[in-house]
């Protein structure tokens, strides 16, 4: 078949799915873009044709409004299909190929495959430089888009079209890999994608691409089994592993049969029912004194699907018993190695199914099950209180948190990624169902929110998507509501505005920094510790199409989320927030140093602070 290489691109992406369990999807369901010469005429033309001359539903294109952005909705539509589905992008050369990196960083660090096709300068060189092209005495071979070679799971650069078939199943490989996924980008020279070229037929052939559930080995699973038969207070720490695995039924039978708490990370929540028995929250620098409590006390843990970040383990502090025990359930040895932990190398469903066979009906002692839940009931009576309705004004963050809790269904989605709201849902979001909690934190990249709720939306366009952002990350990436009105998705986006950066904010405070450089304010001679700015965010999206309303107490806030579901287009509901209002604490630590000399007695006392508290980190060797 004589095709362009962008053709022969398109027309290979649409013919390729995925399976699991019987199940087979289309592993792309389309392409996001933003054109300029650099695709617009390989990539954008062969769009084209597949639009009007093949059938537009087997790949359809999307329009943009920032190229990190659409990288943004494909790692949201990718985690809320389970990373069995995703979406291609595709951008011009130079500032739109840059654009994206930042989105391929978060792909391959939350461990979501999406496909990124950045054109790329020419390939046979007529005229350097191009427009937009990045010169580098070193080597005519360099560009742009080599920064995405550290921020990717597999990079190829296409500068023949007799490279692209190998590519693309190199491409697959690595997407369908459940250890191994992330950001895969195929530099696209514009040149070389207007190039024709004599395709064999097979290569657009239907292709499934089979998900594997490696099974745990033997051994290992042996020796996991007599740690846990050992164990007297041990505790699950789920990943979000346990979710794309679909093995949150496992995970509930083994935690009822053997009584171990369960707690949970960011990716994790929702593993469990938040008013399962078993569970006892999420743990961690941002977790429940109930989780934490029991981490410190644990003499095995069980990790499923995690991948033991600082905040999970509280930077190493967190798992106090000197003889701690660590079991490490994972399809990738990378983290199942973790902690010097048994690794078990296996999916999680059957990770779990093969322990739950091999404890030979262990229970806990009836006193670490009772502990458990006594901790819990405790650590829910502070998250009713913190989220109870005061009707002030302006209201904390927790009750803004409590309010859309209160309103959305039992199968609605959560989704937030940065400042200090995830911290917040973390601890106190009531999650009922797996796939209800969506908070990006391996990145915990400003500007996701509104980009990767559009994405969570297209995935399940029957769950309502509650989409909390903080002013901070709004101001850096909002244009993605113009999409959703242009496409009919709807969101319901709740606006925190509380003039500043409340996490850093926060932090700042915590290592003596006295706040510096986080609120947004007029500047003065001494500063910028003038009044807010006179920013009218709820203007702003207006503007971008979005339906909006104004609350100012959180029970106004419930009146609106009410207006919000029954509407049928994306709204923004703006409220203002106390920033200065906590949460209940965590009891837990996070690494971040302080200045060791200092002239300011805040940074002082800080810095003996961390000094103290860093000496309950461990290597757990």
């Amino acid at each position: 078949m004589r095709l362009t290489v962008g053709q022969a691109l398109v027309r290979f992406l649409a013919a390729q799915y995925s399976e699991r369990d019987g199940e087979e999807r289309r592993f792309f369901a389309g392409c996001f873009g933003i054109f300029g010469h650099g695709n617009v005429a390989g990539v954008g033309q062969a769009l084209l044709e597949q639009a009007l001359l093949e059938h537009a539903e087997d790949f359809p294109y999307y329009m943009a409004r920032n190229e990190q952005a659409m990288v943004h909705t494909a790692s949201g539509y990718a985690r809320m299909s389970d990373r069995l589905s995703t979406f291609a992008c595709t951008s011009s050369i130079g500032p739109g190929a840059t654009n994206m990196v930042t989105g391929a960083a978060l792909a391959t660090i939350n461990r979501l495959p999406v496909l990124l096709l950045p054109g790329d300068v020419f390939a046979t060189r007529p005229a350097n430089p191009v427009l937009q092209e990045l010169e580098d005495a070193r080597s005519y071979d360099v560009s742009v888009n080599d920064c995405f070679k550290p921020v990717s799971k597999y990079w190829d650069r296409i500068n023949r079209p007799e490279q692209l078939p190998s590519a693309l199943m190199a491409a697959m490989r690595v997407l369908t890999d459940p250890a191994e996924t992330g950001a895969v980008t195929l530099a696209l020279p514009q040149d070389v994608q207007a190039e024709a070229h004599d395709w064999p037929e097979e290569l657009f052939t239907r292709r499934v691409w089979r998900i594997p559930r490696p099974l745990p080995e033997p051994a290992a699973l042996d020796e996991a089994s007599a740690i846990l038969r050992s164990a007297e207070r041990p505790l699950i720490v789920a990943g979000g592993g346990v979710i794309y695995s679909r093995a949150t039924d496992e995970l509930r039978a083994f935690a009822e049969h053997t009584g171990i708490p369960v707690a949970e990370t960011q990716a994790g929540k929702g593993a469990l029912p938040w008013d399962h028995p078993c569970s006892v929250g999420a743990i961690g620098a941002t977790g429940t004194t109930a989780a934490n409590a029991l981490a410190r006390e644990a003499d095995v843990v069980l990790g499923i699907g995690t991948r033991y970040s600082d905040f999970t383990t509280a930077s190493r502090s967190l798992f106090a018993d000197p003889d701690v025990r660590f079991v490490n359930v994972n399809v990738a040895r990378f983290d199942a190695a973790k902690l010097a932990g048994t690794a078990v190398v296996a999916d999680a469903k059957e990770g779990i199914r093969a322990l739950h066979a091999a404890i030979n009906g262990y229970c806990v002692p009836d006193a670490h099950r009772d502990r458990a839940r006594a901790l819990t009931a405790d650590w829910n009576a502070q998250v009713d209180l913190a989220c109870a309705s005061r009707n002030g004004e302006p209201p904390a963050q927790a009750e803004v948190i409590g309010a859309v809790n209160e309103v959305s269904g039992p199968r609605d989605i959560v989704v937030c990624a940065a400042g200090s709201m995830p911290g917040d849902l973390h601890k106190l979001w009531r999650v009922a169902d797996p796939k209800g909690y969506h908070v990006e934190y391996g990145y915990s990249c400003m500007g996701y929110e509104i980009a990767g709720g559009l994405g969570v939306k297209m995935a399940a366009p029957d769950r309502e998507v509650f989409v909390l952002v903080g002013d901070g990350s709004y101001l850096m990436m909002a244009q993605e509501l113009a999409t959703a009105v242009a496409e009919g998705v709807k969101l319901i986006v709740v606006l925190v505005q509380n003039h500043g950066f409340a996490s850093i904010g926060n932090l700042s405070e915590s290592v003596g920094a006295e706040r510096f450089g986080t609120r947004h304010r007029v500047r003065t001679a001494t500063g910028l510790d003038g009044d807010p700015l006179p920013v009218d965010l709820a203007a702003n999206a207006a503007s971008l199409g979005a339906g909006v309303l104004r609350a100012a107490t959180a029970g106004e806030l419930r009146d609106a989320l009410g207006e919000a579901v029954k509407a049928d287009r994306t709204t923004v509901i703006h409220i203002e927030t106390d920033p200065l209002a906590g949460t209940p604490d965590s009891a837990a630590w996070w690494d971040v140093p302080v200045a060791e000399v200092a002239a300011l007695d805040s940074t002082r006392e800080a810095r003996a602070r961390y000094e103290g508290d860093r000496r309950a980190r461990r290597h757990h060797l």
